[in-house]
């Protein structure tokens, strides 16, 4: 019976071309969807990660639900030493602290509210990799007072690489205290909410400016994004858990998740119209094809098969078929996949973000799995209806179609 559907397939070449067809094109359209999506998740967890937060973040316990009203009642007071503890974790890079901070920002005319953010400039150069800058260099180790500015600070203000401007913040005591800094650099990340508010400057500067020597969060860089659970566990046995809390980069990125909600509803839809195509097309050809071959499950059944064998000849000759095109789909997709990922597809920038980016399309083992299923269920359950009705076929009727 194998045998006979085998060549059953190639006895109706066209109806089978037509059939492949429409497989392969679904199958090859789930792998390249599939793909592009999961570049679009990791290009923007990437620039995530590499422009504000980090992989995780370690905080005083609190600081995240009040630390916004009372950000210098939740300060790390010792960092140094958490720092040398924790930097010699597995798959650490870098441990860099950080100062959280609200602030004017003068150009000698107007004042401008920002948001400021003292850094380590090395490692935090190390660490910020997917900030762009716009002009200029990034901060200085020796020079203390200088600062980077968000590209849309730079433009409210005015300010250009080598202008001076004015930091006006309130201490820890509550006292006012204002330093000049000079503009070394303007930059621009993935978010343009961030960059219309954002300044950096050295951490050795945020502390005098403040008068403290204590720092808002330590910020980590690990070998790869996929050990970031893991290292936050450990982290989370090494300290006390009422003195300190982590945060994963997934949960202080509110915009990444909403983005990735967002995009996986936009394509499910997508992947429920490709299946319904596939599934159209193949129900169409079976049906098309059985009833071409009426006279010829006729003749089997007054041969004296019954209806079963019809049947399952049937759902023989379309497992043979959902074989040859999902396999054949699969490495359709894999070419165009690799091709397309060497030229790159240009990209717009997303709502809310400044800059657009070249797509790939990812190779995921689990996609190309379950895109090569998908094409094999919807052949195979294409056909069980078309299957069921020309088994029950009268078979005097049957044969007068001959």
């Amino acid at each position: 019976m194998w045998k006979l559907a085998f060549r059953n397939l190639f006895r109706q070449r066209s109806r089978t071309a037509l059939t492949l067809a429409a497989i392969i094109f679904g199958v090859a359209a789930l792998i390249l969807t599939a793909g592009f999506v999961q570049d679009f998740f990791i290009q923007l967890r990437e620039a995530t990660i590499h422009s504000q937060f980090g992989h995780l973040q370690v905080l005083r316990k609190g600081y995240h639900e009040h630390g916004r009203k009372s950000p210098f009642q939740y300060m790390i007071s010792d960092p140094d030493k958490i720092t040398a503890d924790l930097g010699r974790l597995e798959h650490v890079v870098e441990v860099t602290p950080r100062i959280n901070f609200s602030a004017l920002l003068g150009n000698g005319r107007t004042t401008f509210p920002v948001i400021g953010e003292g850094v380590e400039p090395e490692k935090d150069a190390r660490l910020s990799t997917y900030i762009k800058l716009i002009s200029g260099n990034r901060l200085p180790k020796a020079d203390v007072f200088t600062m980077l500015i968000g590209q849309g600070v730079a433009n409210s203000l005015n300010l250009k690489v080598g202008d001076s401007a004015t930091l006006l913040v309130n201490t820890r005591e509550g006292a006012i205290n204002t330093f000049d800094f000079k503009i070394t650099g303007v930059f621009q990340t993935f978010s343009k909410e961030f960059d219309d508010r954002a300044v950096r400057i050295p951490v050795a500067a945020a502390q005098e400016l403040l008068a403290t020597k204590a720092v808002h969060s330590l910020v980590f860089a690990l070998t790869d994004t996929s050990h970031t659970d893991e290292v936050n566990e450990k982290i989370s046995s090494l300290l006390p858990g009422n003195q300190f809390e982590t945060k994963t980069w997934y949960e202080l990125a509110d915009f990444y998740q909403k983005a990735v909600d967002l995009y996986q509803r936009y394509f499910l839809v997508l992947h429920i119209i490709i299946l319904s195509l596939v599934l159209l097309s193949v129900a169409n050809s079976m049906n098309m094809t059985i009833f071409e071959r009426t006279g010829e499950f006729g003749t089997l059944m007054a041969l004296g098969n019954r209806g079963r064998t019809v049947f399952k000849l049937i759902l023989q000759e379309t497992l043979v078929l959902a074989l040859i095109g999902s396999a054949a789909g699969m490495v359709l997709g894999l070419v165009l996949a690799v091709t397309i990922s060497a030229i790159g597809i240009p990209m717009p920038p997303m709502p809310n973000t400044n800059s657009g980016y070249t797509a790939l399309i990812r190779i995921v083992p689990w996609e190309l799995a379950k895109a090569l299923m998908i094409g094999f269920c919807a052949t195979f359950c294409a056909a069980l209806l078309p299957a069921r009705r020309a088994s029950k076929l009268d078979v005097v009727d049957a044969l007068r179609a001959n």
